[in-house]
């Protein structure tokens, strides 16, 4: 094939062109067939594809996303029967307002059988929290060191809930101890009381 037998092409009669000049014209209209196949199928469905696999990739994340949240909310289920089991334990160890005389008489009894002597044993004012109340007791005490510390000791092996504040110990004219300190009873709240702190809260917060 040379450049005559393309000058002397009649785009009439293509059939009777040189057979290189035939393929020529074939190989130049599948380029362009192949370029418009491209540009009005193959683009469109190139750019779908791509929008697929992006979808699909947002879809395993997601799915492994909520995979790890199933896990973590059989944990977290696990951990919340753990808390309310605990929570009720607790509850067990808390008295109501009739036995709150006699865990005061028994704190007392504790420091009594462990040979102390109050100089002081003064409820305060109760506090009032979601659901229980606490009663701060200010004590003085005097006795041996060993003494002040069995009382301790045996204040946390009460079956009721005791816990000891703003300990201070200072020395005595008879060379034994004194102990000042605050100790806080809790008791839980009555179906009356609940529901009065829960009206004054919800009170409060429309201030």
């Amino acid at each position: 094939m040379n450049l005559s037998d393309i000058n002397n092409l009649d785009l009439k009669d293509i059939t009777s062109a040189p057979a290189p000049v035939r393929a020529l014209i074939l190989l130049v209209l599948f380029i362009i067939i192949l370029a418009a196949g491209w540009y009005l199928v193959w683009a469109d469905a190139w750019q779908n594809l791509e929008t697929a696999r992006a979808e699909e990739q947002s879809l395993r994340q997601a799915y492994a996303a909520k995979k790890g949240q199933v896990f973590h909310y059989e944990v977290h289920k696990r951990r919340l029967v753990e808390v309310e089991q605990s929570l009720a334990a607790m509850l067990r160890q808390l008295p109501d307002r009739s036995q709150m005389d006699a865990l005061l008489a028994d704190i007392n009894q504790v420091g009594v059988g462990r040979g102390l002597e109050f100089e002081l044993f003064r409820p305060g004012v109760e506090s009032l929290a979601d659901f229980y109340a606490t009663l701060p007791v200010a004590i003085k005490v005097s006795g041996t060191y060993h003494d002040i510390g069995g009382f301790v000791s045996d204040l946390a092996k009460m079956p009721r809930i005791v816990t000891l504040h703003d300990v201070a110990l200072s020395p005595s004219k008879d060379k034994s101890l004194i102990m000042d300190a605050r100790v806080q009873t809790y008791r839980y709240l009555d179906e009356s009381e609940l529901a009065a702190s829960k009206k004054q809260k919800r009170a409060e917060g429309k201030k």
